[in-house]
């Protein structure tokens, strides 16, 4: 017997599959990237875009434009990244990523669901286009700059307030990773959110337990995340990150309190050659041409 979960699971489980290869094909054509970032939270892109955030439809896939310039009294009419995601109405829900390093991965996301097309991936980091490798406001699938880091929340959670003052139903959805829990000024807006009861705010967390200089636990532990989160009056569950049955489930809404979705991952998730790099995953830059082989071979196997 078909369930309504057989239909829409093997459309999330290809989106990530396609996100995780297009990652690869970037890094390996740049010789170098994000590409743990992709391992990590390619279901949870996935099922963002597919199962969990109502946004608007952009009709057919749209083309990425160059730079628009820096914002200003003589460039009022640039346009930001936020178009990928359809014009927002009052009934639709805002995505907002926080770390912009994953900025990649959000477009290959945007092009396996036919919100960006497949040439725009070719502009990526190259100069004076919008793809850029650490995503701006004016990137694909951007509305605004989250800065170096731990920066997205915040920002987020003050348009999550003016909507409900505007009286929106659409929700605000957040992606964070488990680092920018290291920063004060994420604990500073949880707390706030939680004393606004946000209920319209929704953040789900890559728990990949690694950041730029090794594992998580050893930068600064932010363990047990869950428990921390929980005394600030938030609401929390911790998940598998690479079940999309879980992580569609997580999505529900709950009165008057903000929600942040945990989810465990494994930075090497379809890479076993990452596994090598252990405890740094951040950014692989291929040591010889031997190591980079491994990767082609992976690239085969993936199409």
């Amino acid at each position: 017997m078909t369930t309504a979960t057989d239909r829409w699971l093997p459309q999330v489980q290809r989106v990530a599959e396609g996100i995780r290869r297009r990652v690869l094909e970037l890094v390996l054509a740049n010789q170098g990237g994000y590409l743990s970032q992709a391992c990590s939270s390619a279901e949870i892109f996935a099922t963002l875009y597919t199962r969990v955030m109502n946004l608007a439809a952009v009709g057919a896939p749209l083309v990425p434009g160059p730079f628009p310039g820096v914002p200003g009294p003589s460039n009022q009419g640039r346009l930001t990244g936020a178009r990928f995601n359809g014009r927002s109405s009052p009934d639709h829900d805002r995505f907002i990523m926080s770390p912009s390093q994953y900025a990649l991965v959000l477009y290959a996301t945007l092009v396996e669901v036919g919100r960006m097309v497949p040439e725009g991936l070719a502009q990526f980091n190259v100069d004076g286009s919008s793809v850029e490798m650490i995503g701006a406001d004016h990137s694909p699938g951007l509305e605004l700059m989250s800065g170096s880091l731990g920066q997205g929340l915040s920002q987020a959670a003050g348009i999550a307030l003016a909507r409900r003052r505007h009286g929106d139903a659409g929700r605000v959805w957040v992606f964070m990773s488990d680092g920018e829990f290291q920063s004060g000024q994420t604990w500073e807006t949880v707390q706030t959110a939680s004393h606004l009861r946000l209920d319209n705010l929704g953040v789900y967390v890559d728990v990949n337990g690694h950041q730029c200089d090794g594992a998580t636990r050893d930068v600064m532990n932010v363990e047990p995340l869950d428990a921390r989160l929980k005394s600030f009056g938030v609401m929390v569950s911790r998940i598998d990150g690479h079940d999309p049955v879980k992580l569609a489930a997580s999505a529900r809404r709950r009165h008057g309190r903000p929600l942040f979705v945990l989810c465990q991952t494994d930075t090497c998730r379809g890479a076993e050659p990452l596994r090598a790099r252990a405890p740094k995953f951040h950014y692989l830059r291929f040591r010889d041409e031997a190591e980079r082989q491994q990767y082609v071979s992976l690239l085969q196997r993936m199409r």
